[in-house]
């Protein structure tokens, strides 16, 4: 995957935050979606079809548990870190 920065700043990034719908709605990117850690299972096949998948949460640590999950799963992905250091690259 290319660089996070080039792919957030392009447009070509699908920013996928993995908090929880309440803190999703406290503040998150423009254009990202929300698909809360626990449900990151469920939704693999939709993720499948996703490219230049960037996870970022509050912290980078549910954005790093993700990221490492769907790699097993063989999804191309990288942690972001925290929604709000993705956001500074918008």
């Amino acid at each position: 995957m290319k660089n996070i920065e080039e792919l957030i700043k392009t447009g070509k990034a699908t920013i996928v935050d993995v908090r929880t719908p309440a803190e999703f709605m406290g503040g998150h990117v423009a254009g990202s979606l929300n698909i809360p850690l626990q449900e990151i299972p469920d939704r693999l096949d939709e993720l499948k079809k996703m490219e230049n998948i960037v996870l970022c949460c509050a912290s980078g640590n549910r954005s790093s548990q993700a990221t490492i999950y769907l790699k097993r799963n063989g999804i191309e992905c990288e942690n972001g870190g925290s929604w709000m250091e993705v956001n500074c690259y918008c």
